[in-house]
Parts: C-alpha cells; structure tokens; sequence
C-alpha cells in the first residue's frame, strides 16, 4: 500500500518556502502526481493560486518569491524602468501602492493570482538592437534574489524615457534623471550604442542638456547617431505635446 500524498507533503513542507508560489512541475519534480496534487488541494494542504499554481494555505505571498516564478515564465522579465530606479535609490515622490514596472522579450498576460496581490503593469518593448550582449544593464540587487533580475539605472533610465507619453508623466522623468548623479558612463555608452528609438535618444539629451548632467555630450552623440527628421513630435496621454528637435 503506497504513502498517501499527506505525509509525503508533511516531509516535504519543511523545504517548502514560506510566501512562495509553487508550480506543478515544482511538486511534481519532488515525486507528486498531477491528481496528488490535485487531491493535496482538496484535503486543504495547498491552496490554489491559479492554474497549475499553489500556495500553503494562509500564506502572504512573498513579492520577490512571486517575481522569481514569472520570471521562470517568461523570457527576459526583469524589473524595469521606474521601479527598477525606486529599487536602487532613486525615487521622486513615494506612491501609495507601488505599481512594478516589468518588461520582457516576449508578449505576455500576467498571471491575476500575481496582479491580485502586487499591481504591476507588463511590456515587451525593444529598446536595443540584436547586438547588445545579454543582460547588459540588468542584474540582481544586491543582497536580493539572484533569479529576480532588476534594471540597472542606466538602462532604467532610458526605459523610464520610454514610457514618456505612454503613462510616465514627463515632468517626473525630468525630476528622477536629475536625482540619477551616480551613472556608470561606459554602461551608458553601451546602451546608448545598441539603442534604437529615436525618441528615447532625442529625450535623453533634450533632458540631459537641459539638466546640465555629466552625460549630455554622450547623449548627444548618440541622438545624432539615430538621425531621423528634424522633429519627433508627439501628444502624450495627458495631453502634453513632446516636440524634439534633432541636434544641430
């Protein structure tokens, strides 16, 4: 007569992190059937999150432990822009309930079991030419999660101008770079080297020069590189007008 599922998970649960959402394949891997599992719900020993996702019961879920299962889901998530900047030091004004900026390489639906519980808004948008190496500007906080891979400034910066006009007000855009005192140029550099949108480039020094930074000659090298036509112009969702000149 085999063990019942039970006492095979009351083994288990000692190794079972607190406030971590566990997968199927996660359980799965650690000897338990998909109806043991399914039956392990039923008996009250897991809770379900979602599909194919559980949790012990009465848990809080912990935001990083979450972070770490999509990032296991989807290709390139990292934490991005604004958050990625709040994370590392450099923030503006104290919201609320924080909103987790995230972008990825691919499409994707977060999950409600996440966005229940940690509000986060998603992306797949392509700064950066197929040429800049893997993980450029990306990396875990120190003494965080090394499988929660959050932005650098230098490259939060730049997805921070992105998302001008498309939710991020421009004035905080200009308030957080200025609080930025700290880059690593050569990072910078590099970014700014394999960027693509001409908007990014072209915000980037409007801004830098107007802020008197340390990097608005490299910004500016870089807006120049991308060319384009001698105005990029566009109306943002609250109604204000961006209207970038090329250098001259």
């Amino acid at each position: 007569m085999g063990t019942s599922p039970s006492v095979l998970f009351r083994q288990l649960l000692p190794k079972v992190p607190r406030g971590a959402p566990m997968a199927s394949a996660w359980l799965q891997e650690r000897g338990f059937s998909a109806k043991q599992v399914a039956r392990l719900a039923e008996d009250g020993w897991l809770q379900r999150l979602g599909h194919g996702v559980y949790v012990l019961p009465g848990d809080q879920l912990n935001r990083d432990a979450s972070l770490a299962q999509l990032v296991a889901l989807i290709p390139g998530l990292h934490v991005a822009g604004k958050t990625a900047l709040a994370w590392r030091g450099v923030r503006h004004n104290l919201a609320v309930r924080e909103l987790l900026i995230l972008w990825g390489d691919k499409p994707a639906t977060l999950p409600a079991w996440f966005t229940a519980v940690f509000p986060a808004d998603y992306q797949a948008t392509h700064l950066f030419d197929q040429g800049l190496g893997t993980n450029v500007g990306i990396a875990p906080m120190p003494g965080g999660r090394a499988d929660v891979p959050v932005s650098t400034p230098e490259r939060a910066l730049l997805e921070l101008l992105s998302d001008v006009g498309k939710g991020q007000e421009l004035e905080e855009a200009r308030n957080l770079l200025e609080s930025a005192r700290s880059l690593r140029l050569p990072v910078l550099d590099e970014l700014l080297s394999h960027l693509k949108r001409i908007k990014v480039a072209r915000l980037a020094h409007a801004l830098a020069e107007e802020l008197e930074l340390s990097w608005a000659d490299l910004a500016r090298q870089h807006s120049e590189r991308l060319g384009g036509g001698r105005r990029w112009v566009s109306t943002t969702k609250s109604g204000e007008r961006l209207n970038l000149k090329r250098p001259t």
